[in-house]
């Protein structure tokens, strides 16, 4: 289990570096609501995006976006409308996915604009 988390945190690193390079800047890291966490939260302009990270060191179980099921989509929408209330967000938003292959201790990412529609 361990290894799991130390590679989400990895995974977590690399899409925040890769976001922030896009001209992206990070709101939160893990924002929490209820049950559900959402991994980055981050603006750029009039965009507020919600990113889920999924990092796998194999594709034996799929690619990392298979794991995103739909009860963490709904979770998800549950955290963006309490965040979007809570700061009283009043342009776009977007969920994104960052789909993350970990192999020769580096990151082959792969970024999935508007991932639930």
């Amino acid at each position: 289990m361990a290894y799991n988390t130390h590679l989400g945190q990895l995974g977590e690193r690399a899409a925040e570096a890769y976001l922030t390079a896009k001209g992206f800047t990070v709101l939160e890291r893990n924002y929490r609501h209820k049950r559900a966490e959402v991994d980055l939260i981050v603006a750029k302009e009039k965009l507020l995006v919600l990113v889920e990270v999924k990092t796998r060191s194999t594709y034996a179980y799929g690619f990392p976006e298979e794991a995103v099921s739909a009860r963490k989509e709904a979770l998800l929408q549950l955290a963006a409308d309490h965040y979007v209330e809570q700061h009283q967000w009043r342009h776009e938003v977007r969920f994104d996915v960052i789909s993350i292959l970990w192999k020769n201790g580096q990151p082959d990412l792969v970024h999935i604009e508007d991932a639930f529609h």
